[in-house]
């Protein structure tokens, strides 16, 4: 049995080294083989060469190196591409994820599940941050078909099976949330909570939290463009109903002088509406056209491994 451990880096540089330790201590106890890919995503910092330099000491260890920034789920895209093992734990470089539950989840692999998804406690999270989380959730999961579960995120062991059928799908604009919820499988879910950071800070804003929920729900739904086309027959059986009304009315009573305040807020309303149609038919037109060019979801730059670098020198 091979084991393996895939951690998308960005700018990781202080966690790395407490990262390492600790997933090789808790793997060391299974007595499982295992390897670790890291994938560098375009750091800044110095995670590139903390990471050759582990690769150099341990052959266990592999880093890709992305050419530039290509984004968390380009890199566990790739991790996935290069992983070997007969089953795949997905974990972030920042130690919130603990990898303390490495034996539990392999455990539950053993018992037949194909995936073991870890699922977040938000008890110690802001306000804002339970409320935008639950939105997204609910939203979500009233728009499309498949259903995401709530506070899972991509902290999670796959079976071999699972990864192959991830590795199929060959869409650039990849939601990895969703697609893991599409492949299917045997799942069970173990709670957690989460930890302190390691080191550094989070990458992620509230643009890029913002973004991807819009990839999120223009992955796996068309029913934003359906309810548009619901909306305009809507408004438009009431022009209609209206239009009689005015007609009747200036029949029986005769021309009434029409109101400007009226007039003008009609003309904002119906123009904020199809302002607000156009662009939600321009996320799906720009994920068609994203799609069309056929582009590798990442460029790798390079490879390291122990045997490819003692062989270089």
């Amino acid at each position: 049995m091979m084991i393996s451990i895939l951690c998308p880096c960005c700018n990781e540089e202080k966690s790395l080294p407490l990262f390492y330790q600790s997933v090789v201590r808790i793997m060391d106890k299974t007595g499982e083989h295992f390897e670790i890919i890291f994938v560098n995503d375009g750091s800044k910092d110095n995670t590139i060469e903390i990471l050759k330099s582990l690769s150099e000491s341990d052959t266990r260890i592999k880093a890709i190196d992305f050419s530039r920034n290509f984004g968390k789920e380009a890199a566990i895209t790739a991790a996935l591409d290069y992983s070997s093992g007969d089953a795949v734990i997905i974990l972030d470089a920042d130690l919130q994820q603990p990898p303390e539950l490495i034996p539990e989840m392999l455990e539950k692999w053993r018992e037949g599940y194909d995936v073991v998804a870890a699922r977040r406690d938000r008890d110690s999270d802001s306000f804002i941050k339970k409320f935008t989380a639950l939105a997204f959730y609910k939203i979500h999961n009233a728009f499309s078909q498949i259903e995401i579960p709530s506070n899972v995120g991509d902290f999670r062991l796959m079976s071999r099976r699972v990864v192959n059928a991830l590795n199929s799908m060959k869409e650039s604009q990849r939601f990895m949330k969703g697609l893991f919820a599409w492949a299917g499988f045997k799942t069970c879910f173990i709670d957690y909570k989460v930890a302190k950071r390691a080191a550094g800070e989070s990458k992620f804003n509230l643009f890029r939290l913002w973004s991807l929920a819009i990839e999120g729900i223009t992955s796996f739904s068309a029913f934003p463009l359906t309810m548009w086309g619901i909306i305009g027959a809507i408004i438009a059986m009431g022009a209609f109903i209206y239009g009689l009304f005015i007609f009747f009315h200036t029949i029986i009573y005769g021309l009434d002088v029409p109101g400007y305040a009226t007039l003008v807020c009609l003309i904002l309303l119906f123009g904020g509406l199809q302002l607000l149609g156009i662009g939600i038919i321009g996320e799906y037109l720009g994920r068609t056209y994203i799609e069309s060019k056929n582009r590798p979801i990442c460029i790798i730059r390079e490879i390291y491994s122990h045997e490819k670098i003692n062989s270089e020198r």
